[in-house]
């Protein structure tokens, strides 16, 4: 009998301790994994020291991040200084935003930053939108890194850059997969005549140089083969079948034939960006030196915001990455491609809520604005921000209004203060693998690729397979690319889709 009662006792207390280990496992589960820091804030656009600190007291009790973005401000250390202390004696950390040209300004701030705000000095917000600028400004400057030799992008996507030797100048324009046009003109040579006992005076500003007797020439080289040569005087056009014609279009044979000149391939193959990859080692060769202005900051963790080409960004040296939602795009597609680079090359990522409109309201809704930064927080992001610039910037809050302050609240309160929401509970369970070094925008089927090439049938493929990817996974898809730096990590996903696969 009293056996019986010691056993019962035990599966009694047995069973309760299982059901108290169940419980506080499954509260333990359900909390934000405290190794696993997250920061919500906005930032300031305005410029002066007043308004500043008016946004810091609004914000502080729902927030804890301050983000300091102001153009006129990163050139005043003084202002900066002030604000950011009144930021962290409110309890909050902050990020300093800076360009190329205030360089000089930045490089005192690091000189003082770690002694004077410590852990609650998170970084720099290191120029905006690599990425973005790459697809979509009209002119862009790239660095090729075999031959370090500047290549100038133009207006309608052609590429020009020129070479010199001893005797010409040589200028090259071509479009990828489109004709090839190469210019030369003679280098100019001093000829100086100075006759015993004279003196050479070139006070009459009088060219005295002569050039070279050779003439200046343009060859066009196109896809289909033909080449045309036109010199000062006239204009050939040589024909893969041996054929010439003038510029009247007469046939003439006195002017030897095609095989005098190189072939279209051949002089394509001598180019320097053919291949997406090119493209991709250009970008990245390119802003890695500007870049590499700001000096040795191997401990400051450097951050950028883009709309396109994250993968690069962090190829580039940036820590972080935050990921514009805005203009409508697709929140779960953005989040994919920030949070799968990211995971692949172990980095932070996270979100900045930009601009909906051209004009005020500018930013989205307020139900809309918490809605995708719980889905940042739950999706796993370090950073969730709020772009807060307006055209004017007249008012004390810049973009912010009352919803959108409403919205940061409810967020800090149900969701980021709430143990039973997981920082990164939705976890990426499944990848759609690109192809290497495709640095597509993503942003419609007809968006271009490194702001070179125009959409194509590849382009139509990968648009339909992320699409259905997204409509099955949904913020459980991360988006890659098929680099075999990451193959032996790529197994970390539950599903591997390519592509290009069909089944």
């Amino acid at each position: 009998m009293k056996r019986s009662v010691i056993v019962s006792v035990v599966t009694v207390l047995s069973i309760i301790i299982l059901l108290t280990a169940m419980v506080t496992v499954n509260n333990v589960s359900t909390k934000s994994n405290p190794a696993q820091p997250f920061y919500v804030g906005v930032t300031y656009c305005g410029d002066n020291i007043t308004d500043a600190k008016l946004l810091i007291d609004r914000v502080k009790n729902y927030t804890n991040l301050f983000i300091l973005q102001s153009g006129p401000l990163m050139y005043n250390l003084e202002a900066t200084e002030e604000i950011c202390d009144y930021a962290v004696n409110a309890g909050l950390s902050i990020i300093l935003s800076y360009t190329r040209n205030s360089i000089g300004t930045l490089k005192e701030v690091l000189n003082t930053t770690q002694t004077r705000w410590g852990n609650q000095f998170l970084g720099i917000y290191y120029n905006d939108e690599p990425g973005g600028k790459m697809l979509d400004k009209q002119e862009i400057l790239l660095q090729n890194p075999q031959t370090n030799q500047s290549l100038h992008r133009n207006q309608d996507k052609s590429l020009q850059f020129g070479t010199s030797n001893s005797t010409t100048d040589i200028a090259t324009t071509y479009s990828i997969s489109g004709p090839i046009t190469i210019s030369t003109s003679p280098v100019r040579l001093l000829l100086l005549v100075i006759h015993p006992g004279t003196i050479f005076d070139d006070s009459d500003n009088q060219d005295h140089s002569i050039e070279d007797e050779v003439p200046p020439t343009t060859t066009v080289y196109y896809p289909n083969g033909t080449i045309c040569y036109t010199t000062t005087d006239r204009t050939l056009m040589f024909h893969p079948d041996g054929s010439v014609q003038d510029e009247n279009g007469k046939i003439i044979t006195n002017q030897g034939g095609i095989a005098q000149f190189q072939s279209y391939q051949e002089v394509l193959a001598s180019l320097p960006i053919q291949t997406f990859t090119d493209a991709a080692n250009c970008y990245i060769e390119t802003q890695q030196t500007d870049l590499s202005c700001l000096g040795n900051v191997s401990g400051v963790e450097l951050c950028t915001s883009d709309y396109a080409l994250y993968w690069w960004d962090y190829q580039i040296g940036y820590d972080t990455v935050f990921a514009q939602l805005g203009w409508n795009n697709s929140v779960t597609q953005e989040i994919g491609l920030v949070r799968g680079a990211a995971n692949m090359q172990g980095k932070s990522w996270g979100t900045i809520i930009t601009w909906t409109y051209t004009q005020p309201p500018y930013l989205t809704s307020g139900e809309e604005m918490y809605e995708q930064m719980r889905v940042s927080y739950e999706s796993g992001a370090k950073y969730v921000l709020v772009f807060n610039y307006a055209e004017t910037m007249t008012g004390v809050w810049g973009a912010l209004q009352e919803a959108h302050f409403g919205a940061l609240e409810r967020f800090w309160n149900d969701v980021v203060q709430n143990a039973g929401v997981v920082h990164g509970g939705i976890r990426a369970e499944a990848t759609l693998v690109l192809p290497m070094d495709y640095g597509w925008g993503m942003r419609n089927p007809q968006d271009n690729i490194w702001g070179m090439w125009d959409a194509n049938d590849t382009t139509q493929q990968i648009w339909n397979q992320l699409q259905n990817q997204l409509s099955q996974y949904g913020s459980k898809l991360d988006i890659i690319y098929d680099d075999p730096t990451y193959h032996s990590i790529i197994n970390r996903y539950s599903y591997i889709r390519y592509w290009n696969q069909t089944d």
